[in-house]
């Protein structure tokens, strides 16, 4: 998962504001309903205390202490309703307690007076904590004299809903974060996927403006795909038809400087001028036709597994020779088993381009590293080189198509700037990934990451018949052209 894309940041943004919402939905909840209990609990405390006053109130004037625990017993039922009632005769003398309730809430007999009897003249609420009851203390004026009502209700019940209320908040609010997280990143992902060109949106026979904007939609992805076909086959086209010219004048140049009437003049250098622009040019086309097979999506029929240990070090063999013409020494001992699924001649394109980027790029004397390793992620291979190097502010630019760090160097290198072009672009053809480190001479490292499992491509198959293409490097230079035997024409050489 790439944490700096668009998709991950939108998708965690998302989850952020959706796990806020919950986290206050939920305090909400809890604290909402948390206040509608209590508030509950106060209203039924105010109705149940009327009942004990208006037994004071309606109590005659000589009326006894056992005449009104009897009343209260008989109305009110304090144990079997699980409530405290205390009657207390102003100043100091208890009328009636309750006794235990039925399920054992709390202690009667160690409730403390309320307030030490200092209430004022209108009804008083309090909490005690450590018996879980709400008390509502009432003073009452009656005939038979001046009574102190104290009616409480335990809370402990309210409390262990509210607990198991928060347990399931505590439980709930992680799962919906992460389902939540889940499904942004599903339909942020769904949402910047690119888009298929060879879909159409559906048109509802409407008539109104939805059903015109559809066909216009309709009409512009069809332009865009015919306009990138077009592009993309004469791009091909292009480069294939240019390759045959090329190769008659350069089969042409070749076969005259072959006759001896040319080799003792000024002709046969300009020839050797020629065919070396021929085959700058001949390489530039041949970059061209990779390029735009690998913008098509043309891979191979079936892939193989390629041990990347392998097709290095046979590679690496195969360019020994230009290396050791330049005084490089190639290391091939970090060459590690590692088995990938891919076409194998783009593979060995991907090593001769790093490869020889590499040897054009280190001085004389240097040295270029080759490796190859295995993980649990999938297959690595790495070229490290002691060369020049590349300045910061061109490293994000390497890959880019026809960017050369210096210009005259590359040119008269023979380079194109496509090299690291169609290694990047076969990279992408095989889901993995590629990283550049350099600095100024300090050399360069280029990194290839392979997944352990290739994901399935789409494959373009064009109608005209596949060839398989040559690999294609900036190798191929005057250098290689041949020369006659004791002929001194430096030129070509």
């Amino acid at each position: 998962m790439n944490h700096r894309s668009l998709a991950f940041r939108l998708g965690a943004w998302y989850t952020l504001l959706l796990g806020a919402t919950f986290l206050l939905v939920g305090a909400g909840t809890f604290y909402g309903l948390k206040h509608y209990l209590r508030a509950n609990l106060a209203d039924s405390l105010r109705r149940r205390s009327v009942q004990v006053e208006q037994i004071l109130l309606e109590a005659p004037p000589d009326a006894s202490s056992s005449w009104i625990a009897l009343e209260i017993l008989t109305r009110v039922a304090p144990e079997f309703n699980n409530r405290f009632v205390r009657v207390t005769r102003l100043p100091g003398t208890l009328i009636y307690r309750s006794g235990p309730p039925g399920d054992h809430s709390f202690n009667p007999a160690t409730v403390r007076p309320f307030a030490q009897f200092r209430v004022a003249a209108a009804a008083a609420t309090q909490t005690v904590d450590d018996q879980h009851l709400m008390i509502r203390a009432t003073p009452v004026n009656a005939a038979s004299g001046s009574y102190l009502v104290e009616l409480g209700v335990s809370f402990a019940s309210m409390n262990e809903g509210l607990n198991r209320l928060l347990d399931l908040l505590a439980l709930l609010l992680p799962v919906l974060i992460l389902c939540a997280a889940g499904g942004g990143y599903w339909l942020v992902s769904r949402a910047l996927r690119p888009v298929d060109l060879t879909l159409r949106l559906p048109v509802t026979r409407s008539g109104d403006a939805l059903q015109r904007l559809s066909i216009s939609l309709n009409n512009m992805l069809g332009r865009l795909r015919d306009s990138l076909q077009t592009s993309r086959r004469f791009l091909a086209d292009a480069s294939h038809e240019l390759r045959t010219p090329l190769t008659i004048i350069k089969g042409e140049l070749q076969e005259l400087t072959r006759k001896p009437p040319l080799c003792h003049s000024d002709v046969r250098e300009r020839v050797g001028s020629v065919l070396e622009e021929v085959d700058r040019l001949e390489h530039l086309v041949s970059g061209l036709l990779v390029l735009s097979r690998l913008d098509a999506g043309e891979t191979q029929n079936e892939w193989v597994e390629v041990d990347l240990a392998e097709l290095a070090l046979n590679t690496a063999e195969h360019m020994r020779l230009m290396a050791e013409d330049r005084g490089i020494d190639i290391d091939l001992s970090g060459l590690g088993k590692a088995v990938i699924r891919g076409d194998r001649a783009r593979l060995k394109q991907i090593v001769v381009n790093l490869l020889d980027n590499a040897i054009r790029f280190t001085p004389r004397g240097g040295g270029v590293a080759l490796r190859t390793a295995a993980d649990a992620s999938g297959g690595v291979l790495e070229v490290v080189d002691s060369g020049i190097g590349i300045p910061a502010v061109a490293i994000a630019r390497v890959f880019d198509r026809f960017f050369r760090v210096d210009e005259a160097r590359s040119r008269e290198d023979g380079g194109a700037g496509l090299g690291l072009s169609i290694v990047k672009s076969i990279c992408a053809a095989h889901g993995a990934e590629i990283d550049v480190k350099s600095a100024i001479g300090d050399g360069s490292s280029f990194r290839v990451r392979f997944a352990a499992s290739t994901p399935t491509l789409v494959r373009k198959v064009y109608e005209h018949e596949r060839r398989a293409l040559p690999v294609t490097t900036d190798t191929d230079r005057v250098d290689d052209l041949p020369n006659p035997r004791g002929v001194p024409c430096d030129r070509l050489r």
